[in-house]
């Protein structure tokens, strides 16, 4: 479970045995969890799932994966083996 990021107390991770999935991002706060799928050409991100998130804590992580998009994917491939 690589941690790549650390932001306002947001853990953004991955599990290393994803990589046949599509690019995703986990992240979790305390007893909140969730998952957001990333569709690089549609430059959109969808919610997998969501455990103890509010409205507003689900726009604070998306604008925080929208501010780290670059990183998250060149951390995705590198960690996936992908280029």
């Amino acid at each position: 479970m690589p941690t790549i990021l650390f932001i306002n107390g947001w853990r953004f991770f991955f599990y290393s045995n994803e990589g046949n999935e599509l690019i995703h991002i986990h992240v979790q706060k305390a007893e909140s969890e969730a998952k957001f799928w990333i569709h690089i050409d549609s430059y959109e991100i969808m919610e997998a799932f969501m455990y103890n998130v509010s409205p507003a804590d689900k726009r604070e992580i998306k604008k925080l994966i929208y501010l780290n998009l670059d990183y998250i994917i060149e951390k995705w491939n590198s960690i996936h083996g992908k280029k």
